[in-house]
């Protein structure tokens, strides 16, 4: 019976040795498992006879120490980043009419832009969360709130409002320190 190369490659890839090695013993892991003692200690290195292409994303990744840096070494540009809220808006969205669907479009478009030029700033240690809201101009309001924990002497956000003659979009960048 002829076996064709797709079903070879499958035999030959599910026939390859995996396993794991561990720190305890079997009976060691368990016996602590059982009784609740299980500590974060215990290390396991996977391993596999033949490299293969996902060795690097395979790979453990090693928790880092803790620095015990309870502050920024450097504060969130607030004004820069306005500048740059400014800049994307207006570039965007200045000759825009107001469409919804192209909207819904820009504000995906519009958010990652500023998300990534936020991060050429390079400032260490924050997570950026940007949302930018678009709309149609005739004569309504809209109110918007947002809720988070904040530390107050470490965290801020920066927010710029664009209008032209049919839309307006709210651009906000909130920047939460990680400790």
């Amino acid at each position: 019976m002829m076996m064709s190369d797709n079903t070879k490659d499958r035999a030959a890839r599910s026939s390859k040795k995996r396993g794991s090695i561990s720190s305890l013993s079997n009976h060691e892991f368990w016996r602590k498992e059982i009784h609740g003692r299980t500590k974060d200690s215990t290390s396991t290195v996977s391993y596999m006879d033949e490299p293969s292409q996902r060795d690097d994303v395979s790979r453990l990744t090693v928790p880092m120490e803790n620095t015990y840096q309870l502050g920024p070494p450097k504060h969130f540009p607030a004004i820069i980043v306005n500048h740059i809220l400014k800049d994307v808006l207006t570039s965007y969205l200045q000759v825009e009419e107001y469409e919804p669907e192209l909207c819904r479009q820009m504000t995906k478009t519009i958010s990652e832009v500023i998300k990534a030029r936020v991060k050429d700033l390079m400032i260490p240690r924050y997570k950026l969360i940007v949302i930018v809201h678009i709309g149609q101009l005739n004569r309504q309001s809209i109110l918007i709130g947002s809720r988070c924990l904040w530390d107050p002497k470490n965290d801020t956000f920066s927010s710029y409002v664009f209008r032209n003659s049919s839309l307006f979009a709210l651009a906000n960048v909130y920047a939460v320190y990680l400790e």
